[in-house]
Formats: C-alpha cells, structure tokens, sequence
C-alpha cells in the first residue's frame, strides 16, 4: 500500500480520488481549506485517512501537512495536485487581484507542493506527482482565457519536470479531464464584472452555468484512471480524460498542423543567406 497527499478533497475530483485511494486500502493526507469538510472521511477510515488543513497558498501550512504526512506515515509515495478553482473572464475584464491570487492557487500552490515533496521522494528513490490540468490548459477559449493560462503553465511544469526528476526514480503525469460532473461550476467560480461590449462572452458564461450540473464526465471513472496511473512504472507525461476533450485536442493539433504547413516558407526563411 502507497502513501497519498491529495490537495483540494472538500468536493469534487479532489475528494473522488482521495475516496478511491483509500477504498483500495491506501494511506490519505486528505486535505482542505476547512478540514471539517474531509473529516467524515478521517472517521470512515481511522486507520488510513488524516484529515488537514492546506491552503496551497500558504506555505506554512504546506509544511506542516508534509510533516504530518511523513511523521505519521513514514514517507510519501504519491502527490496529487488537484486544488484549484475558476475564473471566467474577458481578458480586459480581468481583475488584478484577482487574476494573481488564481495563479496562486492554480499554479504557484502546485509549485510549493512540488518543492515539498521533493526532498523526501528524492531521499526514497521514487515517488509519483500526478498534477491536475484541464481541456483549458490545452485548447483557450472564452471566459476561461486567464484559468486556461493556469493550466498551460501546469503543463509547461509538468513536461519540464518530468525530465528533472526523472533520474531520481520520480515519475510525472498530468491528466487533461474535460468537463467533468462536479459542482466545480456552482461552488468555487469566480467572476469578473462583465463589459456591456463583450455580450459574446458573457454569453458563453450562460451557456457555461446553464450546463454546469450536466456535464458527461464520471468523476469515480477518474479517480479509478489515477489510481492506475500510480502504480504504473511507466505512466503518460499526459492523458486526455474524456471524449470532448479528445475532440477538442484533435481540432486544434490539426488546425496549428494546417497553419504550420503553410507557413513553412516563411518560417524556413529566417537563417542567414
């Protein structure tokens, strides 16, 4: 049995893992903002499953769950970086504050976790970091610009990564879930002031509300993919999860294909004669 530490387990894709890990016997640092809302699962598996508080904005909070972790289970085997939350925006809607504290949390939290774990799986010689992407963080489209920036840096980190640790034993994936049956939409969205001049946006964020408790993706189908992918000596640097971001990645390697072909002489051009 493996030693987990999933971020962001109050709801979501976040809880689904950490409640099939620990279904399938494995040990959990189950964390959250407010850590009554995973303490049911401290009390459903008193043996397995440690219930703590992570803001991955805070870093003394981050040391302290890896401490508890290592204290209480001897190491950490596995990180699952998956807290997180949306912005729907226009870019020119976007507010600062705003858009700094998502790459906080987005982004920056799941740098910090990283540099957390490291030490300790480095020391141990392996070690599984599964981080949490998005349809977003391969194909842009609005109000979602500024969370898609988020996620596009998750996957330049995750690529780079990889090939950092990958002598020590370390083994990096990020997973790409499309629009997945959550309350995602409804609980943890933010939103910037619309501009009356982008109605075609704020549109797509009706549309985006509207379809929110109806998405197609099977969040347990998920978690049981990531409980797979930990245990895999191999595992894929990404995986596409579901079949509309599968169409969504498809559409866009052939449109940037397209413009590359035709664009080749121009490209090929810029040498010295």
């Amino acid at each position: 049995m493996t030693r987990w530490l999933v971020t962001g387990c109050s709801t979501g894709i976040g809880r689904a893992i950490a409640t099939a890990a620990l279904d399938a016997g494995h040990s959990v640092v189950v964390t959250a903002r407010r850590p009554e809302t995973v303490q049911d699962l401290a009390e459903q598996y008193p043996e397995q499953a440690l219930a703590v508080r992570l803001d991955v904005t805070d870093r003394e909070q981050i040391s302290a769950a890896v401490d508890r972790a290592l204290a209480e289970f001897g190491g950490l085997d596995v990180l699952i970086n998956n807290a997180g939350y949306g912005y729907l925006s226009a870019v020119e809607e976007g507010d600062d504050a705003e858009v700094r504290a998502l790459f906080d949390t987005n982004f920056f939290g799941a740098v910090d976790m990283i540099k957390a774990v490291l030490p300790t799986m480095r020391a141990q010689g392996h070690g599984h970091i599964l981080n949490v992407s998005s349809m977003t963080g391969i194909v842009t489209n609005p109000p979602n610009t500024y969370y898609s920036c988020t996620k596009h840096a998750m996957e330049a980190l995750t690529e780079g990564l990889a090939k950092e640790i990958e002598p020590f034993g370390i083994k990096v994936c990020a997973i790409e879930p499309g629009a997945f049956r959550t309350d995602y939409i409804t609980r943890s969205m933010h939103e910037a002031t619309s501009l009356a001049d982008y109605q075609h946006v704020n549109e797509r964020k009706e549309l985006i509300r509207a379809f929110g408790a109806h998405l197609p993706g099977d969040p347990a189908k998920l978690a049981a993919t990531v409980l797979d992918l930990v245990e895999m000596e191999n595992p894929p640097l990404r995986l596409l999860l579901g079949q509309d971001v599968l169409r969504a990645f498809r559409e866009k390697s052939q449109a940037w294909s397209e413009s590359v072909d035709e664009w080749e002489p121009v490209t090929r051009s810029m040498n010295f004669d």
